[in-house]
């Protein structure tokens, strides 16, 4: 077999593999990494290096394998546009957390999210008690969103973000 058809074909391999993981373990983690998911990012990153391109170490090896990478990434964005039964396999769906002041217990253990990050999600909104809650939804991106009985007007909650690093907008 031709060595760069190889890549491609291991460098697609990879991705379908690492498609199905992030499904098994929870996409929800890549939108509050703290120290340990970087860690395991790049470890996987490293490991899967060299089942991707093999024995080839050099430059068109390299590139070859990030040309597959894109390429595949395209047209699995795609695929997912058309086919609504491979977009729900991929992405979770947005889950209630809050709904008219009343928590959603089972959601909030379902997705992993403590009381306390709850409550950092609505101090960010403005929103000190639950009761005030309308809807808290945690979004298939990661964020929280939180709308208020007082104001009605929907705002985004990143996890794991200090106000400090993440809003340069004063």
């Amino acid at each position: 077999m031709n060595e760069y058809l190889d890549i491609v074909i291991r460098s697609v391999s990879v991705y379908l593999f690492m498609i199905l993981a992030l499904r098994i373990f929870g996409k929800k983690e890549l939108s509050q990494l703290n120290t340990a998911d970087v860690i395991l990012i790049l470890l996987i990153s490293n490991s899967v290096q060299n089942a991707m391109v093999g024995s080839n170490s050099s430059l068109l090896g390299g590139i070859v394998a990030a040309i597959a990478l894109f390429c595949i990434n395209f047209i699995f964005k795609k695929i997912m546009l058309s086919s609504k039964t491979i977009k729900e396999f991929v992405q979770d769906k947005p889950e209630i957390l809050i709904h008219n002041g009343k928590i959603e217990f089972k959601a909030l253990a379902k997705v992993g999210i403590t009381d306390d990050e709850l409550k950092e999600a609505m101090r960010e909104h403005g929103v000190e008690f639950y009761k005030d809650v309308k809807l808290a939804m945690l979004e298939i991106d990661g964020n929280i969103s939180i709308i208020s009985f007082d104001n009605l007007k929907q705002s985004h909650h990143k996890r794991r973000i200090h106000k400090t690093l993440g809003n340069n907008n004063n």
